[in-house]
């Protein structure tokens, strides 16, 4: 068996985001958001082509 270690609490850690760099950082979440919209969206078409076809 392993070593038991004690659970430690969790700690909090801080950092500094300039306001650029905080922008920055929103419009790729927005983009990463939109172009996985857009594979859902391709998957689906797929599925739905894949079940038709089977048909």
């Amino acid at each position: 068996m392993g070593t038991y270690m004690p659970a430690t609490p969790p700690q909090t850690l801080y950092v500094t985001v300039r306001r650029d760099e905080l922008r920055q950082l929103k419009d790729e979440r927005d983009q990463l958001r939109q172009q996985v919209a857009e594979l859902n969206l391709l998957l689906e078409q797929a599925r739905l082509g894949n079940k038709a076809a089977g048909r």
